[in-house]
Parts: structure tokens; C-alpha cells; sequence
């Protein structure tokens, strides 16, 4: 049989994308991540290793380009215009998912921490108090966790150990509870009413925290189908 491999641009692009780890490479340096560490940290289950043979084939491609970490110390990397555009594929793919597959997503699937940490990356720096703010997050189920989250400067890390400051709101949830507010199944505001989330501390605080976190990138989509479904 013939090859159209070079003729049909499905199947050119695909030499790029289409494998299971890349994508969602790409869509950790769509959200900002430029780091190894910090890529594969928003990927549980790949290995080191293939993380490596991964970003060298980007790189390869021209998706991305090796830069030398302003510490001195390590590289970075960083999209190039065309990975940045790639970057558009990702996302139309998750819109995809959340329109056709609806009924397998499951927001409860994720854990504590990494659910901590897609919100840490999804912070809206514009709303962000001036001064630094720390939340302690208590996560009742389905496992007992507590984790913390620095706001400071326009930027946000993420704790499992106490980070040495009192916290300033103390937020009390299941993971499940949580994980659908950033997804998109329900708001904020339905949350804290119906007291699955709670938030304690000075109500000037309290009355703003939802205003720091853009929520996922799909959110808008999923509460579409929510609707939809109603």
C-alpha cells in the first residue's frame, strides 16, 4: 500500500501529536509550565525518561525550544509560535471531549494535591490581594489531606508541608466538592451554599477568593452541559 503520510496533513500532523503523553505535554506548557520538575509534576504516571524522549521529539519538530534557565543551573522550555499555535489544537480538544464525552468525565477521579495544583496554576494574577495571602485547604474525603497554598506577589506555590505562615482562610471540603467547582459542574457560589465548601476567616477575604482562580480552561464548556443535561 502506498504511504500518503507526506501527502495527507491529518497524518503529517499526527507524526507531531498523536501519542499518548504529548498533548498533555503541551498542554502543560500552554499553562505556563517551563520547568522539567514542573512538567512532570502536572503528568502523574509518565516517567522520567519518557518525559525526556518527549520533549526532545518537540523540540525536534520546532514545537519547542531549549533555553538556559535564568538560575544559571538546568534548562527551560519554551514554546515556539509554532507549539503556541499547537497550543490551540490541545484546547480544542478538551472542548471536544467535554461536548462528546460528557458522561466519562469524572472530576472525582483526581486527588487532592494535583487538583492543588491545576488550581495554583490557574490563578488570576489581576485580582490577587496586594499583600500575601495563605489558604490551608482541609480535605475531608475521601482521604484526609491538608494541603496549603501561598498567594504572594502575583504568585501562587503549593504546600504539603506547613509553610511556616498562619494561614489567613482556611477552606474545609471534600476533594470531589472541589474538583467540581474548578471543572465547571457547579459554581463557587452553589458550593458555599449548600455548605459542601466552607471558607473561614476575615469575610473581606472570604468574599473575594473566588475572584483569584480562573477555574479550569474547560469550565465554560461543562456548565454548558450541565445546562443542557438539566
Amino acid at each position: 500500500m502506498p504511504d500518503y503520510g507526506r501527502f495527507c496533513p491529518v497524518a503529517l500532523g499526527s507524526e507531531v501529536l498523536a501519542d499518548r503523553w504529548t498533548p498533555l505535554i503541551v498542554r502543560e506548557l500552554v499553562l505556563g509550565n517551563t520547568r522539567f520538575n514542573d512538567i512532570a509534576r502536572g503528568l502523574p504516571g509518565i516517567s522520567r525518561s519518557l518525559l525526556v524522549q518527549r520533549l526532545r521529539h518537540l523540540e525536534r519538530m520546532g514545537v519547542l525550544d531549549l533555553w538556559p534557565s535564568p538560575t544559571g543551573r538546568g534548562n527551560e522550555y519554551h514554546l515556539t509560535a509554532a507549539g503556541k499555535d499547537l497550543g490551540n489544537v490541545v484546547v480544542e480538544l478538551g472542548r471536544w471531549a467535554v461536548h462528546w464525552l460528557f458522561d466519562d468525565l469524572r472530576p472525582e477521579d483526581v486527588d487532592a494535591v494535583n487538583l492543588l495544583w491545576w488550581m495554583h496554576r490557574r490563578i488570576d494574577e489581576a485580582n490577587l490581594p496586594d499583600s500575601r495571602v495563605v489558604i490551608e485547604f482541609v480535605h475531608t474525603a475521601p482521604t484526609r489531606t491538608v494541603i496549603w497554598m501561598v498567594l504572594d506577589r502575583g504568585e501562587a506555590s503549593v504546600c504539603l508541608q506547613h509553610p511556616g505562615f498562619d494561614p489567613d482562610l482556611v477552606v474545609t471540603t471534600t476533594t470531589r466538592a472541589l474538583a467540581e467547582v474548578f471543572s465547571g459542574f457547579t459554581t463557587w457560589a452553589d458550593a458555599v451554599s449548600s455548605e459542601e465548601i466552607t471558607v473561614a476567616g476575615p469575610p473581606v477575604l472570604t468574599r473575594r477568593f473566588a475572584r483569584w482562580f480562573l477555574w479550569s480552561p474547560f469550565a465554560d464548556d461543562t456548565r454548558e452541559m450541565v445546562r443542557a443535561r438539566a
